[in-house]
């Protein structure tokens, strides 16, 4: 706190910051009803789009113009991509990149062409790129299919009790792996109008340590090998058909697979290779619903990767409460009719591990009702529940009744499945790119936790959660964030979590949990993390600060009942930073795809969890009140 700070005078310039950023928020809502901030992630999505559009034949110019301008605005000077603001160069990513300027027509001589194929080479060049990224050379002849591990579509038949079936795999994989598996069958080629030597080092393909897991998947992946120069005709036909009326059966009302880019682009392409024509109903609308989800500006033309409108809302409607706004307001009260709108009453894959669960929850996305999560649903529930209208109260016991049967037999919660935690996929060849299970996280937990502690507080499955998230604290007293950066986000949840939960506020869990985000403030009086910590321990708990970082850790110190001096300063940092507009400037990714490979900038974050914790800081109970 600054030496000019009073009590007094940095709640007001909080309550004139809430104001500002409420109002802010308010203005952004849809005419119907829900929010949706532009989920940021890396140029992969902008290059493999145009990828997919030169395989199909239906790149356009203007496409490819608009897209190359975003791509070359996020070069680096070094002539690299990375895969979030201020991270290192990525391989893979300066590789994609490189190939769709070259479709744009880029010379491979200009001078941001040569320093990133300059960089690729130094890096390892095409032969050390991850395999997603091979395989799409593979597709326009410039990898060879027989270079790359082998995923045959026989895994169709595996039954869900054997290893590596499909259900092994977390949603967003399995969605990927299954078109995948009908892409790398066919092994189709076709022409790019230039070909890639300058990114090739000559060097062979890293191989992984022989021994253990790697050597009987090595010696697997061989035995596939041969299989796949003579496959069995007719498994193979069957098997393929299998896939394709499994991909077929699974496409969303928006034309999308599960509302992301991975098994959206490799979906259409196994239709195609299949037989299905551009103007089939089912490519039709897979192809025009990619439109939804492409941002165009003055910096060019890019996708999203996904769309998060039921989170973003369900985020929106808990700050604003937070703030002060009446649960009557227009906004939130339609917002909370476009939630009900949204609610999932079918059943899906979740329901292969748990066969008797009724359906219930939301999910991410428009339109996403195969694939509801845990971690939506449980945003959802504490937003409408705090309305106190009559017509949410079905809506909120199916859901409730929902998350409860989707506990984990260790008692967590993961975000899409339950049980989701063979990481014998993990050792596939194949998977060197992204997180392929989906095991229960801190965060999701948490959120869990205080979905339950509202609504159930005498639940079986509240009190083993509970008991997991105080096993799953770490060492240092922080826990890890699986869909957010990193520690700062998995402490900013579980401590209200366990708060809301009835964990006492002196319990040693909580006091190791505040003593870590105390030692972790910035010099500012703000907090933030580095992407890198997810595979650099140095990172934890260090990064430039951010709105929604500092906003997270200033959630966890105010439900454990802080009135230090980390939380005035933690207060003071965003009420300096905010901009004039009402919102806050947040260049870093905070969000978190798969941890060490793919990240996100959800633009939203920087709004809704700074009101939050203006609004509970300044609705906080008088001192010597609340559970010690």
């Amino acid at each position: 706190m600054t030496t000019l700070d009073t009590p007094q005078s940095l709640r007001t310039d909080a309550e004139h910051a809430l104001q500002a950023a409420s109002d802010h928020l308010i203005g952004l809502r849809s005419p119907e009803g829900w929010w949706k901030g532009e989920l940021q992630t890396n140029v992969t999505m902008d290059a493999e789009d145009l990828l997919l559009r030169q395989f199909l034949g239906i790149r356009t110019e203007q496409e490819t113009a608009e897209a190359a301008r975003w791509i070359r605005s996020e070069q680096r000077a070094d002539g690299t991509w990375a895969n979030f603001h201020g991270g290192p160069a990525d391989l893979s990513t300066t590789i994609e990149a490189y190939t769709a300027l070259r479709l744009a027509g880029d010379p491979p001589d200009a001078e941001h062409m040569r320093a990133a194929a300059k960089q690729v080479l130094t890096m390892g060049g095409i032969e050390a790129s991850r395999v997603f990224t091979r395989i799409w050379l593979a597709l326009f002849g410039e990898w060879s299919w027989r270079d790359l591990p082998v995923m045959p579509p026989e895994i169709m038949f595996l039954p869900s009790w054997f290893p590596l079936n499909i259900y092994d795999w977390a949603c967003w994989a399995r969605q990927t792996i299954v078109p995948l598996t009908v892409v790398t069958a066919h092994r189709p080629v076709r022409e790019l109008p230039f070909g890639l030597p300058e990114l090739r080092s000559g060097r062979a393909p890293r191989r992984a340590v022989r021994g253990g897991w790697a050597a009987v998947f090595g010696a697997l992946d061989k035995g596939l090998h041969r299989y796949e120069r003579r496959p069995s005709p007719n498994l193979r036909r069957a098997a393929l058909r299998r896939a394709v009326d499994w991909i077929v059966a699974r496409q969303e009302a928006d034309g999308s697979w599960g509302g992301i880019q991975p098994p959206w682009v490799y979906s259409i392409i196994a239709l195609h290779l299949s037989g299905y024509r551009l103007d089939h109903p089912v490519m039709r609308g897979a192809i025009g619903g990619l439109d939804r989800f492409t941002i165009r500006d003055q910096r060019g033309r890019r996708v999203e990767a996904c769309q998060s409108p039921v989170w973003d809302t369900a985020l929106a409607v808990n700050a604003l409460l937070d703030a002060g706004t009446p649960a009557d307001h227009p906004a939130v009260a339609g917002a909370a009719d476009w939630l009900l709108r949204e609610e999932v009453t079918t059943a899906g894959d979740w329901a292969v591990r748990r066969p008797g669960l009724a359906p219930g929850g939301w999910a991410f996305e428009f339109d996403n009702d195969g694939y509801p999560d845990t971690d939506d649903t449980a945003e959802v529930v504490l937003a409408l529940r705090r309305l106190a209208r009559p017509d949410a109260r079905p809506a909120i016991e199916r859901g409730v009744r929902w998350l409860t049967g989707m506990a984990s037999g260790d008692g967590g919660f993961a975000a899409f499945d339950a049980d989701n935690d063979r990481t014998l996929c993990t050792k596939l060849p194949f998977c060197d790119f992204g997180a392929v299970i989906d095991p229960p996280s801190a965060d999701v937990t948490a959120h869990v936790v205080e979905a339950l502690a509202k609504e159930s507080p005498h639940a079986p499955a509240l009190r083993r959660a509970v008991v997991w998230l105080l096993k799953a604290q770490e060492a240092d007293g922080s826990w890890f964030g699986r869909w957010g950066a990193n520690h700062v986000y998995g402490t900013g949840a579980v401590v209200p979590a366990l708060v809301a939960a009835g964990v006492r506020r002196g319990h040693p869990s909580l006091r190791r949990a505040v003593g870590w985000l105390e030692r972790h403030q910035n010099d500012d009086g703000g907090w933030g993390e580095d992407l890198r910590s997810y595979r650099e321990p140095v990172w934890v708990g260090r990064g430039a600060s951010t709105a929604s970082q500092t906003a997270w850790a200033l959630l966890a110190l105010l439900a454990a009942g802080e009135r230090s001096p980390s939380v005035d300063r933690g207060v003071r940092w965003l009420v300096e930073r905010q901009r004039q507009d009402g919102t806050w400037d947040e260049p870093y990714f905070t969000g978190t795809g798969f941890p060490g490979d793919f990240y996100i900038n959800y633009h939203l974050y920087r709004l809704v969890f700074p009101i939050s914790a203006l609004g509970r800081y300044l609705r906080r109970e008088p001192a010597g009140q609340g559970p010690s």
